[in-house]
């Protein structure tokens, strides 16, 4: 659990603005709880993911280990690990790998 930032006064204006977007309609509901989590440190959940799905995405992707990896910034060896599950990906990795489960990797090219 993640502890909540006070916020700024300039926050406080941006989320103001955000709350007469949204009441307006010119902001959905899911963008106005993205800033708000955002700003205020609300929690997000990243989904762990299994050796067996990272192969498959990548395989879905029609991509050697290599190329996906400098796609993820990564090394060749460290998708290698990822894959075989000696490793579990953390931080901007499983970030950009849940990017890719939910939106392709075109998401991120």
């Amino acid at each position: 659990m993640t502890k909540q930032k006070k916020p700024t006064r300039l926050t406080k204006a941006l989320l103001e603005i955000a709350d007469g977007m949204r009441r307006s309609g010119l902001m959905t509901k899911a963008e106005h709880e993205k800033i708000t989590k955002r700003h205020l440190g609300g929690v997000t959940s990243v989904n762990p993911l299994s050796p067996a799905e990272i192969r498959a995405m990548r395989e879905r992707a029609k991509m050697s280990q290599s190329v996906f990896a400098h796609h993820l910034n990564v090394t060749t060896g460290y998708v290698s690990q990822l894959e075989r599950g000696a490793k579990h990906p953390r931080g901007a990795a499983l970030a950009l790998l849940n990017v890719i489960r939910r939106k392709g990797i075109e998401a991120i090219l």
